[in-house]
């Protein structure tokens, strides 16, 4: 199992640039809280900087969902100013794109391409009539707002993934929730 998950888990964490990791011991950066994004539903951080992955709504021109592609999926590089990047074939394909499969009116399920074992959905809140991202951590319904990823050390093609934490807020209390998973 744990072979199975590996270059797609390498794919992901290790395809991202000619950067460094963390290593151990080393302090985590302080990453920033991306701003001003129109229809942001989360955004992914990782090790070894503060540039960071955004999941946007996908509307057409008159404000409706784009169905054949509801997520946009960019970078704001903070390291380059903070300039909006798309993603390159390898990412998209491999590591951070979304697939989106149309379930029923307003919902669908989505699969990021390098682990697609832990469903997320985007659907239209009953509360807000807003779409947001789910899933399920620890066995609890929440929001996802952002999706952060710990790498210390190893190497580029096998960083040591310490954990990956999901941040969000439980779509039945509306807490605040923070769901970190050991790797």
């Amino acid at each position: 199992m744990l072979f199975s998950f590996l270059p797609t888990l390498l794919l992901l964490l290790g395809w991202l640039g000619p950067y460094p990791t963390a290593q151990p011991g080393q302090p985590m950066l302080t990453y920033p809280v991306p701003a001003g994004v129109a229809n942001q539903l989360f955004y992914l951080q990782r090790d070894p900087n503060t540039n960071t992955i955004i999941y946007q709504l996908n509307l057409n021109g008159g404000g409706q969902l784009n169905e054949e592609e509801p997520i946009s999926v960019f970078w704001l590089r903070y390291d380059e100013q903070g300039q909006r990047k798309d993603l390159n074939f390898i990412q998209r394909k491999f590591a951070y794109g979304l697939t989106a499969k149309k379930l029923a009116a307003d919902k669908y399920e989505l699969k990021f391409a390098a682990y697609d074992k832990v469903p997320f959905y985007l659907m239209k809140s009953s509360v807000d009539k807003a779409y947001h991202v789910f899933t399920v951590i620890g066995n609890k319904q929440i929001v996802l707002t952002r999706v952060y990823l710990r790498i210390e050390g190893g190497t580029f093609w096998v960083p040591n993934v310490r954990y990956i934490e999901f941040k969000g807020w439980n779509a039945a209390t509306h807490e605040p929730v923070v769901m970190r998973v050991n790797v």
